[in-house]
């Protein structure tokens, strides 16, 4: 079972809170009492599970702020001087990086930047996990997975942005944290599913948005091979690695949290399944429309983790994507968002080992 007793009164800053791993990640973490404080800009979809799951009413402080504003950002976090940090604010879309290379940069590069400057000035810190991406890997199409000494790269802005991170955190690491014993990690998730994102040019997102409202999903890359996991899966693995690091600096350092070789498969068997989950829904597999290149083979090795932290997948992807269709099939039901997430992180405990 993940460690309540650990959390409990916790100061735990969380970027990105308002988004969709963002909400889940303060959702668990109210759950075990920590003390959470959210920066992030405002949502800027609808519906979107900050709002939906009322998730500013279960967290110490809510506050709307771009990272890119370096003074604002540095006032807030000095203000909280967090012992413990999650990352997750970031522009965190492929297409989208294409449309506005350079907000991208700004955001993923040095909004990290900002705020691990900001942190510099936190009394009380002891660890931060910083949210990068499986994309950080200069990816050779090779068949095997990526391990934490592979090189990092990206073709495409939002993949280089995030590389880009990985060195920044890399540098701040070394250069002004190792000193005073805080761990500094980078944690690298593979493509993550689950109830409640609304996000555009995700497979998941753009399937329910078809299929409630009577639409065919048109799939641009079907034969794209990926590592598909739950968002509780990455989400433990942080948690988990935030609370082996916080008095353990030995520890930091970057991380992959992806699937077992079984979660990793392609996007056409990740969509079939979803429409037979989700109640029925039309599927179309076709070529992209536009030349953006995307890449075709991802696999993570997470052997690292699972070593050194004793974190390992959970549920197969089989039952992963079943229980993201069931949320979105309730939460269209009239479910309550909170309650349908809190379920999903209940059982998900039940099934982790005994502390």
């Amino acid at each position: 079972m993940q460690n309540s007793s650990f959390w409990k009164g916790k100061r735990v800053l969380l970027t990105g809170h308002s988004g969709f791993k963002g909400g889940w990640l303060s959702l668990w973490l109210a759950e075990m009492q920590a003390d959470v404080y959210g920066i992030s800009l405002s949502p800027d979809n609808n519906p979107n599970l900050f709002d939906a799951a009322s998730v500013a009413s279960v967290i110490n402080s809510s506050v709307f702020c771009d990272i890119c504003d370096r003074d604002a950002l540095a006032q807030h976090v000095t203000a909280i001087n967090p012992e413990i940090v999650f990352h997750l604010a970031a522009q965190p879309l492929v297409r989208a990086s294409y449309r506005d290379p350079l907000l991208t940069f700004d955001t993923n590069f040095m909004g990290t930047a900002h705020l691990l400057n900001a942190l510099r000035e936190c009394s009380e810190l002891k660890c931060a996990v910083m949210i990068t991406t499986d994309k950080v890997y200069k990816n050779q199409e090779w068949l095997w997975p990526y391990r934490e000494n592979e090189a990092l790269g990206g073709h495409d802005p939002y993949s280089a942005s995030k590389a880009a991170s990985e060195h920044v955190i890399s540098s701040f690491r070394d250069s002004f944290f190792a000193e005073k014993g805080v761990s500094i990690s980078s944690a690298r998730a593979g493509n993550v599913i689950g109830g409640g994102d609304w996000s555009e040019d995700r497979l998941l997102p753009d399937a329910v948005r078809a299929w409630s409202s009577g639409r065919t999903l048109e799939v641009r890359n079907p034969n794209a091979v990926r590592p598909w996991q739950h968002v509780v899966e990455p989400l433990y693995g942080y948690l988990t690695l935030a609370e082996r690091s916080f008095n353990d600096a030995s520890l930091a350092g970057a991380y992959n949290f992806g699937p077992s070789h079984e979660g990793t498969d392609d996007v056409r068997f990740v969509a079939e399944l979803a429409a037979s989950k989700f109640g029925g829904g039309k599927v179309v597999f076709g070529a992209a429309q536009d030349a953006l290149h995307e890449a075709k083979t991802l696999r993570l090795d997470s052997s690292k983790s699972r070593i050194q932290l004793g974190v390992k997948p959970v549920w197969s992807l089989q039952e992963s994507i079943e229980r993201t269709m069931k949320w979105y099939r309730k939460f269209l039901d009239g479910a309550d968002a909170r309650k349908l997430c809190l379920a999903d992180i209940y059982d998900f405990e039940k099934r982790l080992p005994l502390l």
